[in-house]
């Protein structure tokens, strides 16, 4: 990682857990505020993903994928635009399911890490363990109209705190002579 790639993780880290704090102290604007975060990161990975495509994505195998996965993510952050009307718990599950996929994904990339050798497994493993324990807090709170705001705004400040750790930590280099 770059010094430059370093900064950009501490300053979107710092920016995460701002962000959570903010939705913590203003509970009833919270959902709105969450629902305008889900729905910005959804639409601008998509135009992050179209932008690819159309600037060397096309040229690939399988490249394709990107414009598909583009539009996907923009149709998907639209959507979620609209839900402010919706029942909580609709959205409640959306984030349920956001977080069981994001969760699967870094277990099984720790599990593939620790069969290589890395040392860094354990930090992959234990963030996903934290969006698997997220979603069970979600599943015994979803009663409660103020658990989607709380549980989004710790998944958020732990995401934070998990990247400017990851931007802190030393990194080994392996050279090939």
């Amino acid at each position: 990682m770059t010094l430059l790639q370093r900064i950009k993780s501490i300053i979107i880290g710092a920016i995460m857990i701002a962000t959570a704090i903010m939705i913590n102290v203003n509970l009833e604007q919270g959902y709105i505020i969450l629902l305008f975060i889900l729905a910005a990161g959804l639409i601008v990975a998509g135009i992050g993903s179209l932008y690819y495509y159309l600037s060397m994505g096309r040229f690939i195998v399988g490249g394709r994928m990107f414009l598909y996965r583009g539009l996907i993510l923009i149709d998907i952050g639209s959507f979620a635009l609209t839900l402010s009307d919706v029942p909580r718990i609709y959205v409640l599950l959306y984030l349920m399911f956001i977080h069981t996929f994001s969760g699967i994904v870094e277990i099984l990339r720790a599990l593939e890490s620790r069969q290589y050798g890395a040392r860094s497994w354990k930090l992959k493993m234990s963030h996903g363990i934290v969006n698997l324990l997220v979603v069970v807090a979600c599943f015994i709170f979803r009663k409660y109209p103020e658990t989607l705001v709380i549980v989004y705004s710790l998944g958020i400040a732990y995401s934070g705190v998990m990247n400017i750790i990851s931007a802190l930590r030393k990194r080994s280099f392996i050279y090939i002579q």
